[in-house]
């Protein structure tokens, strides 16, 4: 199995390539536009056929790459059916396979970041989005976030999944490549609690600055637009 993980520094994305091996099919998870020659300069390298992106959310700190690398690449776009995006080929539901070769994900709703919030398994891993980050949590203050929702999401879906489940997130501020979900549930604060209202506390007092890109990132995101595209529109 071929398996890229990419990071963005700008908005501290990541960014992940996926294929059964050289010369074969491949996905990609959260692109981010400005980096799209990179990508298709890393499947050609490998000798790849993109032939599916997916985008966790409506992303609010980045412009995805997802329309870009389908325009050039013939791809499908996908993300989960409750997401307002414009642009979208496939939406899944909650528990739906997506298969590439000898690929499979099972997509699985994981709401409170977003309303539109999806986290996707595969094997070994799961792809967490803004869901579950290393030693934190999405915040839950804008995009129709709940963080009653976030708490149902982490601890009756992901912290229910094999303790040695390898976790890939969309973004890390601190270098962190990936974790597990028996080292979330020990040592990741945000999730040292013992109900929702406990952890609705905490998210609702972080008291975080507004996303700098979140004006331009989700009308974009929603359209399908280019940075230019949203200034001119």
């Amino acid at each position: 199995m071929i398996f890229e993980q990419l990071f963005d520094t700008k908005s501290s994305t990541y960014t992940y390539i996926i294929s059964s091996g050289k010369g074969r099919e491949a996905l990609i998870i959260d692109p981010v536009i400005e980096n799209t020659e990179e990508y298709i300069k890393i499947l050609k390298n490998l000798d790849l056929k993109l032939v599916k992106v997916i985008d966790t959310h409506i992303h609010a700190d980045h412009i995805t790459g997802m329309n870009e690398l389908s325009k050039i690449t013939n791809s499908v776009k996908i993300m989960g059916e409750q997401s307002k995006s414009e642009v979208i080929d496939i939406r899944v539901k909650d528990g739906e396979k997506i298969k590439i070769e000898d690929i499979e994900l099972t997509s699985m709703y994981t709401p409170g970041h977003t309303d539109c919030s999806y986290s996707f398994l595969m094997n070994d891993r799961v792809f967490t989005g803004d869901t579950l980050l290393i030693n934190g949590t999405g915040r839950t203050d804008f995009q129709s976030g709940s963080s009653y929702d976030a708490y149902n999401s982490l601890f009756n879906i992901l912290l229910k999944l094999p303790g040695k489940t390898l976790v890939y997130p969309a973004h890390d501020y601190n270098k962190k490549k990936c974790s597990t979900i028996d080292d979330e549930k020990n040592n990741n604060p945000r999730l040292q609690v013992s109900s929702k209202e406990e952890y609705a506390e905490i998210m609702n007092n972080l008291k975080l600055a507004y996303p700098k890109m979140i004006d331009v990132a989700v009308p974009a995101n929603i359209k399908g637009l280019t940075i230019e595209q949203v200034k001119n529109d």
